[in-house]
């Protein structure tokens, strides 16, 4: 693998970015402009119902950030003539065929000029619908797939996966592919086309049924965990995502495809600025929780190493941190920052840029090998920036935080859970019986809230104590050969986890960057 310049690999080039409104895409849409202002031209694909929407979409919640300040300094006054000259933005999906893609002249203007294709788009969610799921991160990435064999400039699609596509493995986890019909627990039968008609056939009998939107949303989410599981993964987010690698491997014919996998995403480590971040993301969620004054005990081993890059913490905590329930955590595995994610990114698809091979690329983009970090580092970091910067609550008054209880199984979190919350309701719906349903309204609240955590208890159970860690010697060679290469900019695109000094990160980059960007 030979390397030559990354500012001249992005000079004049057309890249489309999927996903265009999400976490990564904004960092990788500034990274380019910022870094190779002579890029030809950026198509931003967003779900919106037409061209003015996604232009609205475009403004809020991307050029609008304060992401984009630095940007906007270098610029000054031509910043806005230089997104419009050097962004377009697509109205799209690529849950449909040709992503959604709606104008016929913007559609064949892409595939003319296109030259690099990152599909950034997913649905994140680990209690998503399956329905969902399934068109988005699996069909999905097989209609980018096919819009990309379309394109006749084309010199690489990159795929951003998760490393959560493992399950529950322990051990190292190599950097290996899934082909079609490969399972996790060795179930034979995976067939992802017969997917696709069960989840058609199950929605054309609730909808035969007459069953509410409710109803089948709730069976639909069922569905997703229960395929899943049968076949090994945890949740339908993992397992969709599966699916979806093992689609574009079968499929690729001559594209040159590479395939990343973060692992849990932090803030930025450095550019465009140390600290930006945004949403209820993954580890942020637990600091979130912590901070507040909410988050009393953590399911964990305190030596479980703590590796920063992915998403699967967001939806339990922000639920558990709304209900004023103590949350929990699972054994954080993999950590890294987005603008190191970004540069991973950058510089494989430069590298695999005309590369028509059978073999693909895929690479863990993690610090568990590298630069591990336990969860009792983690904690300790927690506990002295809030106790040296206390959140002040709606009251005016500081948040004083206190060491969390850790709850080194899940036989001891489930005694925990008795007896702090179920047996607690238990009491409350016989008093609630005894006093002619005084206390229904309480009771039913209490019990609506409780079930709910519950059941995220339940999806989320397989990571608490994960013990698996990613390697990363395909990055680790990228990386090698960028750096003894002497016209690759590695200052620029830097994505060695090696530098990071996670004290010095967290006290000073990351915990204040989600107190500014994130608590409400």
């Amino acid at each position: 693998m030979e390397l030559g310049s990354i500012l001249q690999f992005l000079d004049k080039k057309s890249i489309l970015v999927t996903g265009g409104a999400g976490f990564l895409a904004k960092i990788f849409v500034e990274k380019v402009l910022r870094s190779q202002p002579n890029v030809k031209k950026l198509y931003l694909l967003l779900r919106a119902p037409d061209s003015n929407s996604a232009n609205q979409r475009l403004q809020n919640e991307v050029i609008g950030k304060d992401l984009f300040g630095v940007l906007k300094q270098k610029m000054g006054a031509n910043f806005n003539s230089f997104i419009s000259e050097k962004v377009t933005v697509v109205a799209g999906d690529i849950a449909y065929e040709n992503l959604g893609i709606k104008d016929p002249n913007l559609k064949e203007e892409i595939l003319r000029d296109i030259d690099v294709i990152v599909n950034l788009a997913a649905t994140v969610n680990f209690d998503e619908r399956y329905d969902v799921s399934l068109y988005l991160n699996t069909f999905g990435a097989k209609h980018v797939l096919d819009f990309a064999k379309k394109c006749s400039s084309l010199k690489v699609l990159v795929q951003v996966s998760t490393a959560y596509v493992s399950g529950e493995r322990a051990g190292l986890i190599l950097e290996e592919p899934y082909h079609l019909g490969d399972t996790l627990n060795g179930t034979p039968g995976l067939d992802i086309e017969a997917e696709e008609r069960l989840v058609q056939q199950k929605l054309n009998e609730l909808r035969a049924e007459g069953a509410s939107e409710d109803k089948i949303k709730l069976t639909m989410k069922d569905m997703g965990i229960e395929r899943a599981r049968m076949y090994g993964w945890p949740t339908v987010y993992v397992f969709t995502k599966a699916m979806g690698e093992m689609i574009l491997l079968h499929y690729k014919e001559d594209i040159p495809l590479v395939i990343i996998r973060p692992t849990i995403i932090t803030s930025t480590y450095k550019e465009p600025f140390p600290g930006w971040t945004e949403g209820m993301r993954t580890i942020d969620s637990l600091l979130v929780g912590y901070g507040k004054g909410r988050l009393t005990f953590l399911p964990s081993n305190p030596k479980s190493v703590a590796d920063v890059v992915s998403s699967c913490y967001r939806f339990f905590f922000s639920v558990c941190v709304e209900y004023a329930l103590p949350s929990t955590i699972w054994e954080i595995d993999e950590q890294i920052p987005a603008d190191m994610v970004v540069n991973a990114i950058i510089v494989s698809m430069m590298a695999h840029a005309n590369q028509q091979s059978s073999e693909v690329p895929i690479y863990q983009v993690g610090s568990s090998v590298r630069n591990p970090m336990t969860y009792t580092l983690l904690h300790e970091f927690a506990h002295r920036y809030f106790t040296k910067h206390p959140w002040i609550n709606k009251e005016g008054k500081p948040v004083i935080v206190g060491k969390v209880k850790v709850l080194g199984s899940m036989a001891s979190f489930r005694r925990y859970i008795s007896i702090y919350y179920l047996l607690p309701l238990k009491c409350l719906e016989l008093a609630n019986t005894a006093f002619c349903q005084y206390f229904r309204g309480m009771y039913s609240k209490l019990h609506r809230k409780i079930s709910f955590v519950l059941r995220l208890i339940d999806i989320y159970q397989p990571y608490w104590f994960f013990k698996g860690i990613y390697d990363d010697m395909n990055t680790e060679k990228l990386r090698i050969v960028a750096r003894e290469s002497e016209v690759v900019e590695m200052d620029m695109f830097y994505f060695d986890p090696k530098v990071i000094n996670w004290e010095d990160y967290f006290m000073n980059t990351h915990c204040p960057g989600i107190v500014k960007y994130i608590f409400k």
